[in-house]
């Protein structure tokens, strides 16, 4: 009897447990599978792009950035860059904002730079990945278009930055650099006397990506 006692008890033991691996197995499946299905995509209206340019020959940094950016496509990925690959982007020049109390930089900067170019009602652009996750854009200004290579950085799990150079002789918009200087030759002028305006700017970005 003792035998058959001790028998029962090693069969529940052992079932008991079986019972638990077998949970813990589909659960361990379950997440699997859901890790395996989430995808992500662009929050519409979350990105952000903002730029340094800069002034004499100390390079003083004037910066500002675009509050409109119109996203005209965007699809999904299994990671954060593979949703962001293909995104086109279009940003009207007319939401440039530059903060400045007196209220004269951002029209001149309409007029005597962007206004000197042709078809520049829009900045628009493409967002490209390669195979390695290295990333760029192919920004259309001036009727041009050419690419700016961007490092980026995640900042958490579904929000990145990015950052690249565009140098403005790449978009033969090096009379529009001369326009603004000459436009605003005291302000850019340095303690050498000399009125400078650089063609290179820095362009930085802020994208927001949610899990589907």
């Amino acid at each position: 009897m003792k035998k058959i006692k001790l028998i029962a008890l090693g069969l529940l033991l052992v079932g008991a447990f079986s019972c638990k691996d077998a949970k813990k197995e589909n659960t361990e499946q379950s997440t699997e599978a859901q890790a395996a299905t989430e995808t992500y995509s662009l929050v519409q209206d979350s990105t952000k792009v903002s730029f340094t340019a800069y002034k004499t020959t100390d390079k003083l940094p004037v910066g500002g950035q675009f509050k409109k950016i119109n996203i005209t496509k965007a699809g999904e990925g299994d990671t954060a860059l593979e949703a962001l690959n293909g995104t086109e982007f279009s940003i009207p020049v007319s939401s440039l904002f530059t903060n400045d109390a007196t209220g004269t930089r951002d029209p001149k900067i309409l007029e005597f730079f962007f206004g000197v170019m042709d078809n520049t009602e829009l900045i628009s652009g493409v967002f490209k990945v390669a195979a390695d996750n290295t990333c760029s854009i192919d920004v259309t200004l001036n009727g041009k278009t050419e690419n700016i290579a961007l490092s980026h950085k995640a900042v958490s799990d579904n929000a990145l930055t990015f950052d690249g150079v565009m140098e403005l002789e790449n978009w033969d918009a090096l009379d529009a650099v001369a326009s603004i200087n000459k436009a605003c030759e005291a302000l850019h002028t340095g303690k050498d006397g000399v009125s400078k305006t650089w063609s290179e700017v820095a362009v930085h970005a802020e994208v927001l990506l949610q899990k589907n």
